[in-house]
């Protein structure tokens, strides 16, 4: 089934304002970090009850509001995909571990796909009063503002994000690292996949690169950084989004050479 336009804005205003209460429900933890309820999913890898309150809140009043609508959160999994009319991909908290350091670093995500298409991209920093936003065909805003992807020529012209997570190793992340500082570029990480990719579209780098991402981190900011002009790797047809992949978002003109850092 294919959504019409109408369904596909009645899902971008109602999107618009469930990510701004889960960005709200997550700062209230943010603010009392103290009282947290902490576990570790694995090395450098952790989960407090902050996220998954947060993506059950975001859950729920999808399930009121679409309830034909699949969903896909980083820490409930996924739900109803067979013969949805889409499905919401989320992650309540990307940055968990800057969240939990008390930096600001962190966001909430969340994307609206239907079938291989990217239909909806929202990333809200409530700690930094950043709200980025995208709908296919209709461009992307940052604080309802109009955002463009830098028009980079050389890897001189900015700084390129380099994520990393123990789903790869250090020699791969190395080898990355070394194409682009032999190349004149330099790096840049935030702890945030989602951020990360969302300052690509702002213009506030001119690249992303990543071995592996899941899809809950960087589906909402790569629709993001489509519509703002810049370049991406089709990931969910690398089916991305069950599997996560490699990621490549960058000013046009950078993008075969930054795809070319990553083994």
């Amino acid at each position: 089934m294919t959504l019409t336009d109408q369904e596909i804005q009645k899902r971008f205003d109602f999107g618009k304002e469930l990510i701004v209460k889960a960005g709200e429900l997550a700062m209230s933890y943010f603010n009392s970090l103290e009282t947290l309820d902490i576990k570790s999913k694995g090395p450098q890898d952790f989960v407090s009850e902050a996220d998954y309150n947060t993506e059950v809140l975001i859950q729920d009043a999808i399930k009121v509001k679409f309830p034909d609508d699949a969903f896909f959160g980083e820490e409930t999994g996924p739900t109803g995909l067979d013969g949805a009319n889409g499905i919401w991909v989320v992650d309540p908290i990307d940055g968990t571990q800057p969240f939990l350091m008390g930096m600001s670093s962190w966001c909430v995500s969340i994307a609206f796909i239907s079938g291989e298409e990217m239909l909806i991209g929202l990333v809200y920093s409530p700690a930094g009063n950043q709200f980025f936003a995208a709908q296919k065909g209709r461009g992307a805003t940052l604080n309802e503002k109009p955002i463009e992807a830098r028009n980079a020529k050389t890897l001189n012209d900015g700084i390129v994000s380099v994520g990393y997570s123990n789903r790869t190793t250090p020699k791969e992340l190395i080898q990355m690292m070394s194409g682009l500082l032999e190349n004149g570029g330099m790096y840049h990480r935030n702890g945030s996949g989602a951020l990360g990719i969302c300052y690509v579209a702002s213009g506030a780098l001119i690249g992303y690169i990543e071995k592996h991402i899941n899809s809950w981190d960087c589906l909402a900011a790569l629709l993001i950084v489509q519509e703002a002009g810049g370049r991406i790797n089709d990931f969910i047809k690398e089916n991305g989004l069950h599997a996560g992949g490699r990621i490549v978002a960058a000013s046009p003109a950078l993008f075969d050479q930054l795809e070319s850092f990553i083994p």
